[in-house]
């Protein structure tokens, strides 16, 4: 027979194993929640400590004020990660297929201020592009000339600006009398070099450079043959625009329905639906080696405006515009959708 004291120890060890079990789970519970609480302090930690910086720029020259141009947040914006790895891959599509040497891509949607860039280190030479920076400088001149605008100049001497482009459009007739409104016209929306040339012998170079000064650019040589851009950097004359934060609004306003009616409809435009408003520039550069094609464009979409700005380089110019439209084309689906799943 089993005493009391053999039953009193056989329960005893069983308690003592139940205990012991309880006990490890106990320990394994709590020690693994202090691991989660210390992964989550160095999470903190680690986030408080990585701060982005914002770039502001203001523009000087006053005695009492500092207009505010823009307001960067230096980081890329993660919700623009998708896209981005979306353009990326029509980039390298086209780089494997040989159409393409390469390309950059910046955009801005400006309702987050939100950004992103692909290949932003790389330079490019603006060709037509450039045109907007001396339409903002001749309207500039405008506000410190009231009147500037109706000033008449006749186009006396034939213009051979040497340049062999492949969009040709309209352009000024020797012999005829031109406002400097009405050449802005045939720049902007012809692109049309000869107008351009004879708005540049009226631009007040200083003006141009304190331009490029003023949103943080490398200052031109007005001799050098040549001025590069990123997309990002060229991108500041854009946005300068339709924030009005250099022009006045209305010179503003006026410079933006310029580029809105330019006629290239090769590139950004082919990418979009027909009755998009969209204020673009495009120019083209490069040689017999080597073409490049750029546009920048303010596409305006329902109550989301963003900016994109495309500079690439290929052999032909038609393969170039095919980039331009694939990448428009994303970039409108992808900010449509985030509109759509925003309401």
């Amino acid at each position: 027979m089993k005493t009391y004291f053999n039953l009193e120890k056989k329960y005893s060890v069983k308690y003592f194993i139940i205990a012991t079990i309880i006990i490890s789970i106990s320990v394994c519970f709590i020690v693994n929640n202090l691991y989660k609480i210390k992964q989550e302090e160095e999470n903190l930690i680690s986030a408080s400590s990585f701060k982005c910086n914002y770039d502001i720029k203001r523009l000087e020259g006053y005695k009492f004020i500092k207009p505010l141009m823009f307001i960067d947040d230096e980081c890329e914006s993660e919700n623009l990660n998708d896209l981005k790895q979306q353009v990326t891959s029509i980039v390298d599509k086209y780089k494997i297929s040989g159409d393409l040497n390469n390309a950059s891509v910046y955009v801005r949607e400006f309702k987050s201020n939100t950004w992103t860039t692909i290949n932003d280190g790389l330079k490019y030479d603006p060709g037509s592009i450039f045109k907007v920076p001396v339409m903002i400088a001749i309207l500039k001149m405008n506000e410190l000339n009231p009147g500037f605008l109706n000033k008449t100049i006749m186009y006396s001497k034939n213009i051979n600006d040497g340049k062999n482009v492949a969009y040709d459009d309209k352009s000024i007739v020797l012999g005829n009398t031109y406002t400097i409104r009405e050449l802005l016209i045939y720049m902007i929306k012809y692109s049309d070099n000869k107008a351009t040339i004879l708005l540049e012998n009226q631009m007040d170079s200083r003006i141009l450079q304190k331009l490029f000064k003023d949103v943080g650019l490398e200052v031109p040589n007005v001799y050098a043959s040549q001025y590069q851009f990123t997309p990002k950097e060229y991108s500041y004359f854009m946005r300068a625009i339709y924030n009005a934060a250099y022009l006045n609004s209305d010179n503003s306003e006026f410079a933006a329905e310029l580029l809105s009616q330019t006629n290239f409809k090769d590139g950004i435009l082919k990418g979009l639906p027909s009755n998009t408003n969209v204020a673009h520039k495009f120019g083209e550069s490069g040689n017999q080696i080597e073409k490049q094609l750029h546009e920048s464009a303010l596409v305006y979409l329902n109550n989301k405006t963003y900016l994109l700005t495309i500079m690439t380089r290929g052999k032909e110019n038609s393969k170039l515009s095919q980039v331009l439209a694939e990448i428009s084309q994303t970039v409108y689906n992808f900010m449509k959708n985030d509109e759509i799943s925003m309401m």
